[in-house]
C-alpha cells in the first residue's frame, strides 16, 4: 500500500513484491484491488477480521489480477471492502470508511469503497472492484468515476470471495475514458451481442421516476448529447409485476446464496459485525425456501421481459444512482433507506445478468451523480465504447 494514504483506502498490509510484466497495454498504469481477490503474498480479508485470520497468505494471484499485471499494470495495494462486501454505504466497523475524493463530506459507497476512494484520490490509476448488488456502479456515481458491471460471468471470479455467486461480478473503475476503454480491452471477452452504431435508444420512464427531484435535471446535458448521437429516446416500461416484487425476487435471492457462503463462518464463530451488515445476514438467515423458488421464478421471467424489450440493439439510459450521496453524518436508518431505494434501480441489470455502465456526467447540489447505460448481455465492449463516446460529447472526458 501507499505510504500515504490520505483517502484511508488501503489495507495496511505489509508490501510485498508482486511481478508484472514490461511491456504490454497497460504499461504506465498502477492499479489497486479490492480485499476481496487473492493476490499471491498478501493476505484477503474480505473486510472481516475472522476471514483475514484464517486467510493465510496466499500463493497464487486470482486469473483476472494476473491478466492486469501480465498487461503492464503495476499493483499498488489491497483496498478496504464493506464487511464481506453486504453493504453499499463504504463504512467498515473494522477497517474504517474510505473518504470520497470527489465529495470528502459524502460516503463513497460500497462494497467497492476502497477501490473508488483510492482512484478518485488519484492514489492509482484504475481499480478491481466487485458488483453484486450495485457495489460498483453506486461508488462510481458517488465518487465521479466510469465504472462498469460486466455480463454476469463475461470477466472470472477465480481466486475472489463469493458474495451472492449468480449476481456477484467483478467490475472496475477510472478517472477518465481513455484509461477506463484500455483496461476494458484487457479484460472484457469479445462481444457475443455487438451494439450497432446507432443502437435503439431506450428511456424507461419508470426507473426514471425512482430518482429524487433534480436529477433528471441534472444528468440532462449527457441524455441530451445521447438522443443527439443516437436519435430520441424510445419510452419503456421496465418494470415487471411492480417495483416491491422486482426488490424482493432481488433481496431474496441474495439473501439466500449470501448465507450459504458466509452463514457457516457466522455460525460457527459469531463474528462482531458491523451495523447494518449483522442485521441482513441476520434477515438473510430466515429467508424461506419457498420465497427463493418464487423469486428465482421471477427472475427468469424478468429476464425474457428485458430481453425481449432490449433485443439485440437496445440501449436503456438511467440514473446510475436515485440520488447524489447522502452525507458521512447520516444516521445508519437514513443510510439504509437510501440503500433500500437505492436498489430497486440497481436490481435490473443484476436480476437480468446484464452489463451496465456508469458515466460520471452529472452534478447535483455540488456533488457527482452518474449517468447508467445498460445493454444486452455479451455488448459489454461495444457499451465501453459509446460510453466513451458520449463522455466525449458531453465534457471531453
Amino acid at each position: 500500500m501507499p505510504l500515504h494514504d490520505p483517502a484511508r483506502a488501503f489495507v495496511p498490509y505489509p508490501a510485498c513484491e508482486v511481478p508484472h510484466a514490461g511491456t504490454g497495454p497497460l504499461s504506465g498504469l498502477c492499479f489497486a484491488v479490492k480485499d476481496l481477490f487473492d493476490v499471491a503474498g498478501y493476505p484477503t480479508g474480505g473486510g472481516n477480521p475472522f476471514v483475514l485470520a484464517m486467510s493465510g497468505i496466499k500463493g497464487r494471484t486470482a486469473p483476472t489480477v494476473q491478466r492486469l499485471l501480465d498487461a503492464g499494470a503495476r499493483f499498488v495495494g489491497k483496498t478496504v471492502t464493506d464487511e464481506l462486501a453486504f453493504s453499499m454505504n463504504g463504512n467498515n466497523a473494522h477497517f474504517g470508511a474510505p473518504i470520497n475524493g470527489a465529495a470528502p463530506e459524502r460516503i463513497s459507497g460500497g462494497s467497492s469503497s476502497g477501490s473508488a476512494s483510492a482512484v478518485s484520490h488519484r492514489l492509482c490509476d484504475f481499480a478491481l472492484g466487485s458488483d453484486t448488488g450495485g457495489s460498483v456502479r453506486a461508488p462510481a456515481s458517488h465518487c465521479d468515476l466510469f465504472g462498469i458491471r460486466p455480463t454476469h460471468g463475461a470477466v472470472s471470479l477465480a481466486g475472489a470471495l463469493d458474495l451472492a455467486p449468480s449476481f456477484d461480478t467483478c467490475g472496475w473503475f477510472a478517472r477518465d475514458a481513455s484509461t477506463f476503454s484500455r483496461v476494458s480491452e484487457v479484460l472484457l471477452p469479445p462481444d457475443t451481442c455487438p451494439l450497432p452504431g446507432n443502437p435503439r435508444l431506450l428511456w424507461p420512464s419508470d426507473l426514471w421516476a425512482q430518482a429524487v427531484d433534480g436529477v433528471a435535471q441534472a444528468l440532462q446535458e449527457s441524455t441530451d448529447a445521447a438522443q443527439a448521437l443516437w436519435g430520441p429516446a424510445r419510452p419503456m416500461e421496465a418494470v415487471l409485476d411492480g417495483f416491491d416484487t422486482m426488490y424482493w425476487a432481488f433481496r431474496y435471492l441474495q439473501g439466500r446464496e449470501a448465507w450459504q457462503v458466509d452463514g457457516p463462518l457466522i455460525e460457527a464463530h459469531a463474528p462482531p459485525l458491523g451495523p447494518g451488515v449483522a442485521e441482513r445476514f441476520a434477515w438473510a438467515r430466515q429467508v424461506t425456501d419457498a420465497q427463493v423458488e418464487a423469486a428465482q421464478a421471477f427472475r427468469e421471467r424478468f429476464r425474457r421481459h428485458i430481453e425481449e424489450r432490449l433485443g439485440s440493439e437496445g440501449l436503456m439510459v438511467l440514473p446510475s444512482m436515485p440520488d447524489v450521496a447522502p452525507l458521512r453524518s447520516e444516521a445508519e436508518s437514513a443510510l439504509e433507506d437510501y440503500r433500500n431505494r437505492a436498489i430497486r434501480l440497481l436490481c435490473v441489470a443484476g436480476l437480468a445478468g446484464l452489463p451496465q455502465l456508469s458515466l460520471p456526467l452529472g452534478r447535483k447540489g455540488g456533488a457527482p451523480l452518474g449517468l447508467g447505460l445498460i445493454g444486452p448481455a455479451g455488448s459489454d465492449r461495444s457499451l465501453v465504447r459509446m460510453g466513451a463516446t458520449l463522455a466525449a460529447r458531453v465534457k471531453g472526458r
